[in-house]
Formats: structure tokens, sequence, C-alpha cells
């Protein structure tokens, strides 16, 4: 029983200190870091994504720059 309590006890310890690492605070310098480190750690949903490539694929293509349309690119 005594050797049960002191196994529960060091997973309980192991258990906070990781928890205590897992919640440190990250400083971001731009607000562009912040969303690309979320992005990083986060899955999109597959409905969303499909949504999203759906969406996308209607939006018009972006038009020439000036330099191109002078010359002839």
């Amino acid at each position: 029983m005594k050797h049960e309590s002191k196994h529960q006890s060091r997973e309980q310890e192991q258990l906070a200190a990781k928890t205590s690492q897992q919640l440190t605070a990250t400083d971001f310098a731009t607000t562009e870091e912040l969303f690309r480190h979320d992005a990083a750690r986060i899955d999109v949903p597959p409905v969303i994504a499909e949504r999203l490539s759906k969406s996308v694929q209607n939006l018009p293509r972006p038009s020439r720059s000036w330099w191109r349309r002078m010359f002839n690119r």
C-alpha cells in the first residue's frame, strides 16, 4: 500500500512538472508570428479546409504588375 501511494505521488509530481512546462508563456514580436505559431500547432478540420479551398478557387487572379504590363513579360 505504501509503495502504491509513493508511486502515485511520483506520477502526480511528474504530471505537475509536465503541465507547468506546457503552460510557459511565449512572447511574439508581431501578430503574424502569433498566427504562424498557432497555425503550426492546430490542425484545420477537414470540412473547413474543403470549404476554404473551394472559396479560394472562385477568387479572381491578381492583375499583372505595372512593370510586367509595360515590358510585356
